[in-house]
């Protein structure tokens, strides 16, 4: 199946995209899909715990995913 992530600010600048279509196994997770990403080049950019999002709520890591379904990795935001 396939799902679209999402990248934003540093994770794009890293990967050099703001967004994948990832094919990913029925039954894969939030979390599955985050591995995959971290494992592309520039990946190791994505900590082990980033916040995320699917289908524009935040989501816990365990959450199933769907054909179609999008996953954001949401970077740290720093403010003054």
């Amino acid at each position: 199946m396939t799902v679209t992530v999402r990248l934003f600010a540093f994770y794009a600048d890293r990967l050099g995209r703001s967004r994948i279509d990832l094919e990913v196994p029925d039954g894969s997770t939030v979390d599955d899909v985050v591995l995959r990403i971290a494992h592309l080049p520039g990946g190791e950019a994505i900590p082990a715990s980033p916040l995320v999002a699917l289908n524009a709520a935040y989501a816990d890591r365990r959450a199933p995913v769907s054909h179609g379904d999008e996953v954001a990795l949401i970077p740290p935001v720093a403010g003054g």
